[in-house]
Protein backbone atom coordinates (compact mmCIF):
# COMPACT_ATOMS: atom_id res chain seq x y z
CA UNK A 1 0.00 0.00 0.00
CA UNK A 2 1.76 3.16 -0.98
CA UNK A 3 0.22 6.12 1.50
CA UNK A 4 -0.07 9.07 -1.32
CA UNK A 5 -3.43 11.08 0.08
CA UNK A 6 -1.12 13.79 2.00
CA UNK A 7 -1.58 17.62 1.28
CA UNK A 8 2.15 18.18 1.60
CA UNK A 9 0.87 21.63 3.06
CA UNK A 10 4.97 21.98 4.56
CA UNK A 11 6.60 22.46 1.56
CA UNK A 12 3.75 24.00 -0.33
CA UNK A 13 5.79 27.29 -0.81
CA UNK A 14 8.50 25.09 -2.77
CA UNK A 15 6.29 23.30 -4.52
CA UNK A 16 4.37 26.15 -5.49
CA UNK A 17 7.29 27.13 -7.12
CA UNK A 18 8.06 24.66 -8.67
CA UNK A 19 4.86 23.48 -10.59
CA UNK A 20 2.64 26.97 -10.38
CA UNK A 21 0.02 25.05 -8.03
CA UNK A 22 -0.67 23.75 -4.87
CA UNK A 23 0.00 20.29 -5.47
CA UNK A 24 1.17 18.02 -2.82
CA UNK A 25 4.44 16.80 -2.88
CA UNK A 26 4.33 13.57 -4.10
CA UNK A 27 2.43 15.07 -6.90
CA UNK A 28 5.24 17.32 -7.74
CA UNK A 29 8.44 16.65 -10.62
CA UNK A 30 11.38 17.62 -8.64
CA UNK A 31 13.63 16.34 -11.08
CA UNK A 32 12.34 16.43 -14.75
CA UNK A 33 8.99 15.13 -15.42
CA UNK A 34 9.73 12.88 -11.90
CA UNK A 35 7.40 13.45 -9.06
CA UNK A 36 7.99 11.29 -5.40
CA UNK A 37 5.43 9.38 -6.56
CA UNK A 38 7.30 7.83 -9.26
CA UNK A 39 10.43 6.24 -7.92
CA UNK A 40 7.88 4.68 -5.04
CA UNK A 41 5.95 2.90 -7.58
CA UNK A 42 9.05 0.99 -8.94
CA UNK A 43 11.27 0.60 -5.44
CA UNK A 44 8.17 -1.21 -4.65
CA UNK A 45 7.64 -2.97 -8.39
CA UNK A 46 11.08 -4.32 -7.35
CA UNK A 47 9.47 -7.01 -4.86
CA UNK A 48 5.64 -6.55 -5.36
CA UNK A 49 4.06 -7.17 -8.36
CA UNK A 50 1.91 -4.10 -9.14
CA UNK A 51 -1.19 -5.86 -9.40
CA UNK A 52 -1.06 -6.49 -5.74
CA UNK A 53 0.10 -2.45 -5.25
CA UNK A 54 -2.62 0.10 -4.10
CA UNK A 55 -2.34 3.13 -3.92
CA UNK A 56 -4.14 5.44 -1.37
CA UNK A 57 -5.14 8.85 -2.77
CA UNK A 58 -7.63 11.81 -2.07
CA UNK A 59 -9.96 12.91 -4.11
CA UNK A 60 -9.37 16.63 -3.96
CA UNK A 61 -6.14 15.58 -6.04
CA UNK A 62 -7.91 14.08 -8.84
CA UNK A 63 -6.18 16.40 -10.95
CA UNK A 64 -2.67 15.94 -10.01
CA UNK A 65 -2.70 11.56 -9.75
CA UNK A 66 -4.95 10.86 -12.41
CA UNK A 67 -1.98 11.79 -15.38
CA UNK A 68 0.07 9.86 -13.16
CA UNK A 69 -2.29 6.49 -13.26
CA UNK A 70 -3.86 6.54 -16.50
CA UNK A 71 -2.05 3.42 -17.51
CA UNK A 72 -3.12 1.41 -14.44
CA UNK A 73 -6.32 -0.40 -13.44
CA UNK A 74 -8.73 1.98 -11.62
CA UNK A 75 -9.41 -0.60 -8.68
CA UNK A 76 -5.21 -0.17 -8.00
CA UNK A 77 -6.08 3.23 -6.26
CA UNK A 78 -8.20 3.18 -3.26
CA UNK A 79 -9.87 7.21 -3.20
CA UNK A 80 -10.56 8.73 0.38
CA UNK A 81 -12.88 11.50 0.25
CA UNK A 82 -10.61 13.67 2.45
CA UNK A 83 -7.64 13.68 3.95
CA UNK A 84 -7.86 13.19 7.41
CA UNK A 85 -4.30 11.60 8.36
CA UNK A 86 -1.73 8.91 7.86
CA UNK A 87 -3.72 7.01 10.29
CA UNK A 88 -6.90 6.68 9.15
CA UNK A 89 -5.84 6.34 5.30
CA UNK A 90 -3.89 3.14 6.86
CA UNK A 91 -7.08 2.17 8.55
CA UNK A 92 -8.76 2.61 5.48
CA UNK A 93 -6.56 0.62 3.70
CA UNK A 94 -6.19 -2.21 5.93
CA UNK A 95 -9.83 -2.54 6.15
CA UNK A 96 -9.42 -2.48 2.26
CA UNK A 97 -7.17 -5.03 2.09
CA UNK A 98 -8.79 -7.50 4.82
CA UNK A 99 -12.04 -7.47 2.18
CA UNK A 100 -9.39 -8.29 -0.86
CA UNK A 101 -7.56 -10.52 0.96
CA UNK A 102 -8.36 -11.55 4.93
CA UNK A 103 -4.87 -13.65 4.88
CA UNK A 104 -2.55 -10.93 3.41
CA UNK A 105 0.72 -9.87 4.50
CA UNK A 106 0.68 -6.07 3.96
CA UNK A 107 3.14 -2.91 3.53
CA UNK A 108 2.68 0.49 3.93
CA UNK A 109 5.21 2.78 1.86
CA UNK A 110 5.24 6.49 1.98
CA UNK A 111 5.02 7.91 -1.17
CA UNK A 112 7.54 10.78 -0.74
CA UNK A 113 10.83 9.41 0.85
CA UNK A 114 13.77 9.37 -1.13
CA UNK A 115 16.87 6.04 -1.08
CA UNK A 116 20.47 6.05 -3.13
CA UNK A 117 19.73 2.37 -2.95
CA UNK A 118 16.46 1.33 -3.69
CA UNK A 119 17.67 -2.64 -4.07
CA UNK A 120 19.06 -2.69 -0.63
CA UNK A 121 15.88 -1.22 0.92
CA UNK A 122 13.82 -3.38 -1.00
CA UNK A 123 16.10 -6.46 0.20
CA UNK A 124 15.13 -5.58 3.93
CA UNK A 125 11.59 -5.21 2.85
CA UNK A 126 11.98 -8.97 1.84
CA UNK A 127 13.68 -9.79 5.09
CA UNK A 128 10.83 -8.40 7.00
CA UNK A 129 7.88 -10.22 4.91
CA UNK A 130 10.33 -13.59 5.20
CA UNK A 131 10.37 -12.90 9.02
CA UNK A 132 6.21 -12.74 9.13
CA UNK A 133 5.90 -16.80 9.74
CA UNK A 134 8.16 -16.36 12.58
CA UNK A 135 6.43 -13.14 14.37
CA UNK A 136 2.67 -13.07 12.73
CA UNK A 137 0.13 -10.56 14.27
CA UNK A 138 2.75 -8.02 15.06
CA UNK A 139 3.85 -4.66 13.06
CA UNK A 140 7.39 -4.52 11.84
CA UNK A 141 9.30 -0.93 11.59
CA UNK A 142 11.92 -0.88 9.04
CA UNK A 143 14.31 2.38 9.97
CA UNK A 144 17.63 3.62 8.90
CA UNK A 145 20.27 4.70 11.45
CA UNK A 146 20.35 8.79 10.75
CA UNK A 147 23.80 10.46 10.12
CA UNK A 148 22.60 13.07 12.15
CA UNK A 149 20.11 14.92 14.65
CA UNK A 150 16.79 15.95 13.31
CA UNK A 151 14.91 16.79 15.68
CA UNK A 152 11.85 17.33 13.46
CA UNK A 153 11.36 14.46 13.42
CA UNK A 154 9.85 11.14 15.52
CA UNK A 155 12.66 8.54 16.46
CA UNK A 156 12.44 4.94 17.56
CA UNK A 157 14.63 3.50 20.25
CA UNK A 158 14.83 -0.13 19.77
CA UNK A 159 14.90 -2.40 22.77
CA UNK A 160 18.91 -4.33 22.58
CA UNK A 161 21.67 -3.68 20.77
CA UNK A 162 22.51 -5.43 17.69
CA UNK A 163 24.27 -8.53 19.24
CA UNK A 164 21.03 -9.28 20.68
CA UNK A 165 18.96 -9.45 17.54
CA UNK A 166 16.25 -12.57 16.47
CA UNK A 167 14.29 -13.66 13.54
CA UNK A 168 16.64 -12.46 10.79
CA UNK A 169 18.50 -9.40 12.82
CA UNK A 170 15.16 -7.94 14.17
CA UNK A 171 14.93 -6.02 17.36
CA UNK A 172 12.30 -5.01 19.53
CA UNK A 173 10.71 -1.36 19.98
CA UNK A 174 12.04 0.08 23.69
CA UNK A 175 9.63 3.07 22.95
CA UNK A 176 9.12 5.93 20.47
CA UNK A 177 10.08 9.65 21.01
CA UNK A 178 7.88 12.47 19.54
CA UNK A 179 10.76 14.71 17.89
CA UNK A 180 12.89 14.51 21.08
CA UNK A 181 15.61 16.80 22.08
CA UNK A 182 18.76 16.97 20.18
CA UNK A 183 20.91 15.23 23.04
CA UNK A 184 22.70 11.94 22.07
CA UNK A 185 20.87 8.71 21.92
CA UNK A 186 20.30 5.29 19.68
CA UNK A 187 17.68 6.01 17.95
CA UNK A 188 16.65 5.22 14.44
CA UNK A 189 14.41 7.68 12.25
CA UNK A 190 11.58 5.95 11.01
CA UNK A 191 11.94 5.36 7.33
CA UNK A 192 8.85 2.83 6.25
CA UNK A 193 6.33 0.92 8.62
CA UNK A 194 5.42 -2.42 7.76
CA UNK A 195 2.92 -4.11 8.57
CA UNK A 196 2.90 -7.67 9.32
Amino acid sequence: MILAGGDGARLQSLTRKISGDDRPKQFCAFQGSITLLDPTRQRIALSVPNKYTLTVVTQTHERFYKPLFRDSAENRLLVQPINKGTAPAILLSALKIADLSPSATVAFFPSDHHFTNESQFMANVENAFAAVPTISETITLLGIKPDKREIGYGWIEPDGTPEERTNGGLLRVRRFWEKPASRKSSCVAVAYGIAL
